[in-house]
C-alpha cells in the first residue's frame, strides 16, 4: 500500500471528518424507507453502505489501534462484513435489504460514535505510519461507497413506476447536437503504465511496468446519447451480427432494448427519455451515453465500424492505451474540467464535452476497455485481510477507466482501475472508441 504523504493529525483529521460527513449528506431528500430497500443483489441499501463503511473503520482501524477496544455491537462484525473472509462470516449479500434492525437512526449514532473514537485516536502525536495508511485506505473506501450510494439509489428509484426524483431542480438541459467525432492519434511505442508516487494508490495499480503499444487513435470524446439513439434506430439491439455470443444471449434473456434508465417516451420526434437522480428528463444529445454494459459497448463498436467502411475498424481501447493517453499533459488538464459528484449530488448525470483535444477522460462516465481485469506483472496483494480488497476479483471482469459524474472529486487518477462484470450497467458506464493507425 502506498504510504500517505503526511502522518500528522491535521493532515488526517479534517479529511476524515469531511468524507464521513459527505456520506451522510447524500441522504438529503430521502426517507428511511428509501435507505432500507435493496433493488437487486448487486446493489446494497443506502443504510447498509453507511453501516459497512463504519464497520471498516471499526474493524481495520479501531480494533487494531484503540487501547481497550470494544465493538459497538458484536453482531455488527458479521452483519456488515462485505466479503472479507479473513475477518469472518458475512451476512448473505442478497439479503442486505432484510436488515431492518438496526434502524437508520441507530446506524447514524454508531457512525457518530466511531467518528469520535477515530478523532480521539488521531489526537496522539505523531500518528503511526501504519495507522495513517489504514485511515487513508478507509477514506478511499468510503468514497467508493459514496459513488455506490448514488448508483444503487438511482437503480432503486428507477424500479419505481412513479419515477421519483431523489432531488428536484436539474441544472438546465443541453439540447445541442454533438460535434462530429474526431480522432486524436497517439504514437504508441514502449510506454510505462501503473501508479507512480507520491500519493495513495490501490494495490491493483502497481507495479509500474513497461508495455508496448502500436500506434493508435482515441476518439476525442465518449460516444454520445445521440449516437446511441442512432444505434437503436438502426436496429442495433435486434441484429446478432454486432454482438458477442454471450452478449446476444444476455440481451435476449434479459429483454434488453436500450441502456438502463432509458425509457420510451411515446413521442416519435424524441422517442427516448432518461431516468436520472432528478427524475425523468429528455436525452441530452451531446452528453455521453451511460448505463451500458461491456456487451453493449462491444456491439456499438462493431456497428460503428460497419457504418464507416474504408476507415480503420473502431474498437474499444485497451486499458494501457487509455492510461497512456490520459497521462499526458493536455489530457491531465481535463481532470480540473471533469463533472464530478463533488461531495454531493453535484450534476448527477453526464454532461456535454468542453474544450478541444481529448475530452472527458475523467468524470462523466466510466469508460469500458477491452482489457480483462488481471494482475500486472509482478503484482503483490496487500498483507492481511485488506489484501482481499482487490486481488480476489481478478477473474471474469472487465476494466473501466476515468471515473464518472457520481465519483467524488479527487478520487480518480490516470492509473485507477475500476472493474465490473461484462453485463453490469447500473454504474455510469459508457465508452470511448479507439482504432489502430497502422
Amino acid at each position: 500500500m502506498t504510504e500517505p504523504d503526511s502522518t500528522t493529525t491535521d493532515a488526517l483529521a479534517a479529511p476524515l471528518s469531511a468524507v464521513r460527513a459527505a456520506s451522510v449528506a447524500l441522504l438529503q431528500g430521502l426517507g428511511e424507507a428509501d435507505c432500507q430497500v435493496q433493488s437487486m443483489p448487486d446493489a446494497s441499501p443506502l443504510k447498509w453502505h453507511l453501516a459497512h463503511t463504519t464497520w471498516f473503520f471499526e474493524t481495520f482501524v479501531l480494533e487494531r489501534f484503540e487501547p481497550g477496544f470494544q465493538p459497538h455491537h458484536p453482531a455488527y462484525r458479521v452483519l456488515f462484513n462485505s466479503y472479507y473472509q479473513g475477518v469472518g462470516a458475512q451476512h448473505p449479500r442478497p439479503q442486505r435489504g432484510l436488515i431492518t434492525r438496526p434502524s437508520l437512526a441507530q446506524v447514524l449514532a454508531w457512525r457518530a460514535e466511531v467518528d469520535q473514537r477515530l478523532q480521539a485516536l488521531l489526537a496522539t502525536q505523531p500518528v503511526p505510519a501504519e495507522l495513517a495508511t489504514l485511515l487513508r485506505l478507509g477514506l478511499q473506501h468510503e468514497q467508493q461507497h459514496q459513488e455506490l450510494m448514488l448508483t444503487d439509489g438511482l437503480h432503486l428509484l428507477g424500479c419505481n413506476p412513479l419515477a421519483p426524483a431523489w432531488r428536484s431542480g436539474p441544472a438546465g438541459l443541453d439540447t445541442s447536437a454533438p460535434a462530429p467525432l474526431r480522432w486524436v492519434p497517439q504514437e504508441g511505442g514502449l510506454v510505462e503504465i501503473g501508479h507512480r508516487g507520491p500519493g495513495f494508490a490501490f494495490d491493483n495499480e502497481s507495479p509500474r511496468h513497461a508495455t508496448y503499444l502500436r500506434p493508435y487513435a482515441l476518439a476525442e470524446r465518449p460516444v454520445s446519447q445521440a449516437q446511441w439513439a442512432e444505434f437503436i434506430a438502426d436496429g442495433g439491439y435486434q441484429q446478432p451480427r454486432w454482438w458477442l455470443a454471450a452478449g446476444w444471449d444476455w440481451l435476449r434473456s434479459q429483454q434488453i432494448s436500450a441502456p438502463l434508465h432509458w425509457r420510451a417516451s411515446g413521442d416519435a420526434a424524441a422517442p427516448w427519455q432518461q431516468f436520472t437522480l432528478h427524475g425523468l428528463l429528455p436525452l441530452e444529445p451531446a452528453a455521453p451515453v451511460a448505463h451500458i454494459s461491456a456487451f453493449e459497448a462491444e456491439a456499438f463498436a462493431a456497428w460503428w465500424a460497419a457504418q464507416h467502411p474504408g476507415e480503420p475498424p473502431a474498437r474499444l481501447p485497451t486499458e494501457a492505451e487509455w492510461e497512456h493517453a490520459a497521462s499526458q499533459g493536455a489530457a491531465l488538464a481535463t481532470l480540473a474540467q471533469a463533472h464530478w459528484a463533488d461531495g454531493g449530488l453535484g450534476r448527477p448525470r453526464p454532461a456535454a464535452p468542453g474544450s478541444a483535444g481529448l475530452r472527458q477522460l475523467f468524470g462523466d462516465v466510466w469508460e469500458w476497455t477491452a482489457s480483462p481485469y488481471t494482475p500486472y506483472p509482478g503484482f503483490r496483494a496487500w498483507d492481511g485481510a485488506v489484501g482481499e480488497y482487490n486481488a480476489k476479483f481478478m477473474a471474469n471482469q472487465r476494466v473501466l477507466r476515468g471515473g464518472s459524474c457520481a465519483t467524488p472529486r479527487g478520487h480518480i487518477r490516470p492509473s485507477y482501475r475500476n472493474f465490473f462484470a461484462l453485463d453490469a450497467r447500473w454504474q455510469f458506464s459508457g465508452l470511448r472508441l479507439a482504432r489502430d493507425l497502422d
